[in-house]
């Protein structure tokens, strides 16, 4: 019992190793930390219901593991190479489009959710 919880130390550890890598080097995931917060304070404002807060913080989370996901896919091509290859572009820019369209998604849900909200609030 003490080696698996020891084990699952050591990988949770790893976790917030990657957190804090995320949040120190990489510019976008900042950007969409700085986009949530956003989504939060407005949601705040206009008084989300439970489910609309639900649909908010779920879509956040899919945004910054989607941008996790890019992050190391485009690190894991440049580990197995440096030079260029046709495989690897093809392997960053799909990543890289799976993350414009999460951005997208996020940005229509949000939008969806709280700019009605937020034209009752102004009317």
């Amino acid at each position: 019992m003490n080696e698996m919880i020891k084990k699952h130390h050591i990988s949770f550890k790893n976790a917030i190793s990657g957190l804090y890598w995320a949040l120190t080097t990489q510019p976008n995931f900042r950007v969409h930390l700085c986009l949530s917060a956003v989504a939060i304070a407005l949601g705040m404002y206009v008084s989300l219901s439970y489910t609309e807060w639900v649909i908010i913080i779920l879509t956040i989370v899919w945004g910054l593991a989607g941008e996790m996901t890019n992050t190391a896919i485009e690190a894991a091509i440049d580990l197995i190479t440096s030079e260029w290859k046709q495989e690897a572009k093809i392997a960053k820019d799909v990543s890289a489009g799976m993350m414009l369209i999460i951005a997208l998604g996020a940005i229509l849900v949000a939008s969806l959710i709280i700019i009605p909200k937020l034209v009752i609030k102004f009317i």
